[in-house]
């Protein structure tokens, strides 16, 4: 018998226990990394308990009579750990769907954990997806990500990058200087896409200031200028490129293949997955050919993340 709880700030502490020894979760799922920008989303975060021990979460958040999970991260699906079985989470989806037309919403949306997330194997959600919930694939994202035990060479392009770089005085070096990150990027962003970051200076460095050993930020800099950088979220099985940006001197200098040269095959060679994220655009409708052609040219290839919808 699995009973349904909305999650209340009291539980938070039982609930990043679950989230460190779950098989899917991430610190993303932290309610110190989730709250963050709780002024922006109804949180309706959920607790499934069975026999009164805590069995699974679902990060989400109420948008009229949607239940979004979660529309503040880029994947928010059912967190489980190892005692997780095919027909468990099928009742648990039952009781789930219950508890929401109990509560008057009428429509899920479910972005699930992509694969490369999972500790061990963790689709028993997806399964449930169809089996209970006759669930469509609504949104299909297309990732670039480099498997750490076949790695597959830069490109022509990316080395002739590197070399130019290599020619440079660059430096390179693991930092804190948000605001200089941040105006680089936010310049980028602005002159190709007419939009700014999702996070701003200051959330950037409260949550690196929560999660210092999981979120490092590294610059490129031309003496004292920075004109290049990543900012790294580093879970269990991923290292995941939140954002990558150049100023146009960077850009013509191969600074970021000097950078990501040096994080894939030295800083972070033995990682299992390098996540270089999305690339697509137009609310995911349409592939951005020059970004996903940069992140191929070090080696990623396609990985997906899917959102799911459907009907109470």
């Amino acid at each position: 018998m699995f009973e349904i709880r909305r999650y209340t700030q009291a539980m938070a502490d039982e609930w990043n226990r679950f989230v460190a020894a779950s098989k899917n979760g991430t610190f993303l799922f932290d309610r110190r990394f989730m709250d963050y920008h709780s002024d922006r989303f109804c949180d309706h975060s959920l607790m499934v308990f069975s026999d009164r021990r805590l069995y699974a979460l679902l990060p989400a958040n109420e948008k009229g009579d949607t239940l979004v999970s979660h529309g503040g991260l880029t994947y928010g699906g059912l967190v489980m750990d190892s005692r997780c079985s095919a027909k468990g989470v099928l009742d648990a989806f039952a009781a789930i769907n219950d508890y929401l037309r109990a509560n008057g919403f009428r429509r899920v949306v479910y972005k699930a954990v992509p694969w490369i997330y999972h500790r061990l194997p963790a689709e028993e959600d997806l399964y449930a997806l169809t089996a209970v919930c006759r669930a469509r694939l609504t949104i299909r994202d297309i990732s670039s990500t480099i498997v750490g035990t076949r790695r597959l060479k830069f490109t022509e392009s990316r080395r002739s990058g590197l070399r130019k770089a290599l020619k440079s005085q660059f430096r390179l070096s693991a930092s804190t200087a948000f605001d200089d990150f941040w105006q680089i990027l936010n310049d980028n962003l602005r002159q190709r896409y007419a939009v700014g970051p999702v996070h701003t200076a200051d959330e950037l460095r409260l949550l690196q200031s929560r999660f210092p050993d999981q979120i490092k930020l590294w610059l490129v800099c031309d003496g004292e200028t920075p004109v290049a950088g990543t900012l790294l979220f580093l879970t269990p099985q991923v290292l995941h490129t939140q954002y990558i940006s150049a100023t146009p001197y960077g850009k013509a200098h191969g600074a970021l293949d000097l950078l990501f040269n040096h994080l894939i095959n030295d800083v972070y060679a033995d990682y299992p997955y390098i996540d270089f994220g999305k690339s697509t655009v137009n609310h995911s409708a349409d592939l951005n050919p020059q970004l996903i052609f940069q992140k191929e040219g070090f080696g990623g290839r396609a990985v997906c993340y899917d959102t799911y919808e459907y009907t109470l």
